[in-house]
């Protein structure tokens, strides 16, 4: 998954258009085959979320330009689509919030390690390397030694990257010497992944519908900001994090406010949205 393509961080209480938008296919497009939705329909719905006119047309303009969305023209209309790379990474996403989920409590003790050796004047290529191990849930180890809990297949990413020569994976149990709980708390940054899941879980806790809520915006900010949450996390095994790991209570909140929009969303949904087979 390219870095572009992964909502951001929850830095903030407004995710950027980019997330809404996937977050908008991802409800309202996905399950529904190859479905085109009118410009005009997405520039209505992401207004309601406080996006400008000016910034849906040019992020879509971007995302058909990195091989996100794909359209069509109907009479003097234009429909966007799901590309094949948009279907997979919305259909990951989707995995990681209802299947996976936040919480790592069945963990094997497996872990995948990853070594590279690159030559000190590629600080480009290990920077976008680096930068695609976190996103897959690694942490440095060691600085040329990274590690993940499970089994995370990452030879796609580096092959993509161009350095599958330079990089070496395994999969490996720890042996009883090690202080796992030691090594976790070293390699990753907790607290930073503590506060994210706090941040949402404070904010999301007091949300109920009332009668002016909108709960098609409601929804896309509620998994645009989830995904931005738990793609930072690497899934750590419970058992080796505090005892009160905010992640659980995080995930609770998700799940109630998600049931309590699905319906009411994807209603209104159908009032606004002009669709069409592509």
């Amino acid at each position: 998954m390219n870095a572009e393509t992964v909502p951001e961080p929850l830095d903030s209480p407004q995710p950027r258009p980019q997330s809404l938008l996937l977050a908008f296919f991802g409800n309202h497009v996905l399950e529904r085959g190859p479905l085109g939705v009118y410009s005009g329909s997405i520039i209505t719905v992401l207004g309601r979320a406080d996006v400008g006119e000016q910034a849906v047309r040019s992020t879509l303009t971007r995302m058909v330009s990195r091989n996100l969305l794909r359209r069509q023209r109907q009479g003097r209309k234009t429909y966007f689509g799901l590309t094949p790379l948009a279907t997979q990474i919305l259909h990951d996403g989707r995995r990681r919030i209802w299947q996976t989920g936040a919480v790592n409590d069945d963990w094997d003790g497996s872990w995948t390690l990853l070594g590279f050796s690159l030559p000190e004047s590629w600080q480009r290529q290990r920077h976008d390397l680096r930068s695609q191990l976190g996103w897959s849930g690694f942490g440095p180890l060691y600085s040329g030694l990274w590690i993940a809990p499970g089994r995370v297949d990452v030879s796609a990413v580096v092959a993509e990257l161009g350095l599958s020569a330079h990089v070496k994976i395994f999969h490996a149990h720890a042996d009883e010497a090690t202080d796992i709980g030691l090594m976790v708390r070293d390699t990753w940054d907790l607290a930073s992944i503590a506060a994210r899941y706090e941040d949402f879980h404070t904010r999301w806790e007091a949300w109920r519908a009332g009668p002016g809520d909108d709960p098609v915006v409601t929804r896309l900010r509620l998994v645009s900001e989830w995904l931005g949450v738990i793609r930072t996390d690497p899934r750590l095994p419970v058992r080796h994090l505090p005892a009160d790991w905010p992640a659980h209570r995080a995930e609770a909140t998700f799940h109630r406010v998600a049931a309590e929009t699905e319906a009411p969303a994807r209603r209104m949904a159908a009032d606004l949205l002009d669709t069409m087979p592509l």
